[in-house]
């Protein structure tokens, strides 16, 4: 490349205009995820829950990159009834309401490693009134197992178990099991107060860092697995609630420095300088460690005067080849612990390092970086990367990438909205959802939009009253129905439940399937106005289907002949989803296709062409049922064949559930008109 100097002002202007802010955070799937774990029990006793975190990359970056930025989903999970103190405390008297009424308390023991301690029970907690507990003393004190003799063949990255989620995600997930520890360690007591030349993290961080305490994770150090006991009884004391707090209390640009030196690791830049023994030694906690201590012991000019992102990386590749250098890794929270184990191949690796210098960084990132941002983009400018030699045409090729991904956020906008849409119905209809579980969705989905648990809500309640249709109703369905329409994201409905012992079970499901066509009303209504320009929506749909299912006739013809007219030669079309639990609110014919489809191809299951219908053929459904219903003239039904036969060629040939549909209504309108 021909200006070096200029190519580091491009790979700096291109990351800081292609680095966003999203509209809202990219973890839908770790939620997902988390969702359904919260309905797991891992005991017999189906009070006793895991409480899941979601950490890592997804809730550590608050800023979307072109490139992926996530590898896989990281979830802390502790039981309900598990609980760490350090050693010397006195047991709580309060703790939060999502732990069980009985609580074993174990004390945390350091151990001959920094960071590295045992669990010993010692006290038991049983709750009495106002959530207050009482406690007695455990005498035998036995310790707590890191989980590992209970592996069963698992496959295991460090303390996590990976787990298979391809039903509902392509991302794997990293589970991590945990004690809560509700309070700071001792082991990190001069954190908080160790003097601050540049005062980040600032005394508000600290409070929510303080506040938020720690946990411990069953694992053992490397250097002790060889001894059976210790491998066994050994855990690690975890700061990744701090963590989490302090990234997202960075600068944009301390995110994206972040983001590249983490990209610059992925792409094996890093581990190809050493051997094959050397592979994995740096990971991406060692860039985490690197990037905290750097923000605490830079000024924040440091960062922003100036500004180059390529200069700042190789600074910091530099001090990180330093502590390669000298086998001192210093760890960020805890005092005197060194992080890295001895390796030959350190040095190599720091020699390497610190060869790097801005030149050859800033040329790595237009190749590596621009190049991959160039490949997502249309050919033309894909082929316009391939041609540039020089600085100049280099810096054509970052303005065309930059000006193709600003123009293009309200789509990509609608299509999280409806990827999201997916996830939550298909995570639904996985579970039996309970009250915890839809408190978490409901808080988790609004960190999202305000929009998401109105949604969750109506597949919620739908699949309250599939339960109550198929079991009759229970003390659980209704606190789980009354936790949902007392949340704070319900929106304005004219049902209010009464007491159970009030109405049959079909006056109940009635009810709530009322609701939850009220809620699904409401949501289409709250996302019309945002996405006019990108794709055509009608918001009765639902109203329509429930009167049709209701036998209001007339009702149904109206609303589904105006959204005919509205959404048959829309560009774009808003889908409907037939999971489990909506497909209560169709009627056999539908139902009949969609297990059809199920029966011919089981892999139909879990594509989503067999999973939802268009709006538009939904309302030519409902159409032509309703004038079938009422006997409508020929000449009517003539017109609604034209409609049906505009509609077919809208939808690509693998939509396989719409063309049955829109096939069964036409042969329906024929078999009609002939007789």
């Amino acid at each position: 490349m021909a200006d070096e100097c200029d190519v580091s002002k491009i790979v700096t202007a291109f990351l800081l205009d292609t680095c966003r802010l999203p509209a809202w955070p990219s973890n839908m799937h770790a939620v997902q995820c988390c969702g359904i774990t919260t309905t797991e029990h891992p005991f017999d006793d189906k009070e006793v829950a895991h409480i899941p975190l979601i950490t890592g990359s997804i809730a550590e970056f608050f800023i979307e990159p072109m490139l992926p930025h996530v590898g896989d989903i990281d979830v802390m999970c502790h039981w309900n009834n598990q609980l760490a103190i350090p050693r010397g405390h006195p047991p709580p008297i309060q703790l939060p309401a999502e732990f069980h009424n009985y609580v074993y308390v174990h004390e945390i023991i350091d151990s001959h490693l920094p960071g590295y301690v045992y669990l010993q029970v010692r006290y038991l907690l049983s709750q009495c009134i106002d959530r207050k507990y009482n406690y007695i003393q455990v005498d035998e004190k036995l310790l707590l197992t890191n989980g590992t003799e209970r592996d069963n063949g698992r496959k295991r990255h460090g303390p996590a178990i990976l787990t298979d989620n391809s039903n509902y995600t392509l991302l794997s997930v990293d589970t991590v099991h945990c004690v809560r520890c509700l309070s700071w360690l001792p082991q990190a007591s001069d954190w908080p107060t160790r003097h601050r030349n540049y005062g980040w993290p600032d005394s508000a961080t600290l409070d929510r860092v303080l506040s938020n305490g720690c946990d411990v994770v069953g694992v053992a150090h490397s250097q002790c697995r060889h001894d059976e006991w210790v491998a066994k009884n050994q855990h690690r004391l975890s700061f990744s609630r701090a963590e989490i707090i302090l990234i997202n209390s960075w600068m944009p640009v301390q995110q994206i420095v972040y983001h590249m030196l983490r990209y610059f690791m992925k792409t094996k830049r890093l581990t190809d300088y050493a051997d094959n023994s050397g592979a994995g030694t740096l990971s991406n906690y060692h860039i985490k460690t690197l990037m905290l201590w750097a923000c605490e012991l830079k000024p924040r000019s440091w960062w922003t005067d100036n500004l180059n992102l390529v200069r700042i990386c190789v600074e910091l590749l530099q001090t990180l080849s330093v502590w390669l250098t000298d086998i001192c890794y210093p760890h960020y929270f805890i005092n005197n612990y060194n992080i890295l184990c001895n390796s030959s191949n350190l040095k190599n690796v720091a020699n390497k390092l610190m060869s790097i210098d801005e030149g050859c960084l800033s040329t790595w990132f237009a190749n590596n970086y621009i190049g991959q941002c160039a490949e997502l983009c249309p050919t033309d400018i894909l082929l316009l990367f391939n041609e540039s030699g020089t600085s100049m045409e280099l810096q054509n090729v970052a303005s065309e990438i930059v000006r193709w991904r600003t123009n293009i956020p309200e789509y990509e906008l609608w299509r999280k909205v409806v990827s999201a849409e997916s996830m939550i119905a298909r995570a639904v209809s996985m579970v039996s959802l309970n009250a915890r579980s839809c408190v978490y969705w409901m808080n988790e989905l609004a960190e999202f939009d305000k929009r998401f648990p109105t949604y969750f809500s109506a597949i919620a309640l739908l699949q309250v009253s599939c339960r109550i249709s198929t079991n009759g109703f229970s003390d659980k369905l209704i606190d789980m129905t009354e936790t949902i329409l007392a949340s704070d994201f319900h929106p304005c409905s004219s049902v209010l439940l009464p007491h159970a012992t009030e109405l049959n079970s079909s006056e109940l499901v009635e009810l709530l399937q009322k609701s939850a066509v009220e809620h699904l009303t409401t949501y289409r209504r709250l996302w019309a106005r945002d996405f006019a320009s990108v794709v055509t929506i009608v918001t009765t749909d639902f109203e329509a289907l429930y009167a049709y299912k209701r036998g209001d006739y007339q009702r149904c013809l109206q609303l589904s002949t105006e959204n005919v007219h509205t959404l048959l030669y829309g560009a774009r079309l808003w889908n409907v989803s037939a999971f489990p639990e909506l497909i209560q609110l169709y009627d056999d014919d539908i139902v009949s296709l969609i297990a059809l489809t199920v029966i011919v191809d089981p892999k139909c299951r879990n594509d989503e062409n067999n999973t939802r219908i268009t709006q538009v053929t939904l309302s030519l459904y409902l159409m032509t049922q309703s004038q079938l219903k009422l006997r409508h003239s020929v000449t009517s039904l003539t017109q609604t064949l034209e409609y049906i036969k505009v509609a077919q060629r809208k939808h690509h040939d693998e939509r396989t559930l719409n063309h049955l549909t829109l096939r069964l209504i036409e042969r329906k309108v024929l078999i009609t008109i002939w007789h």
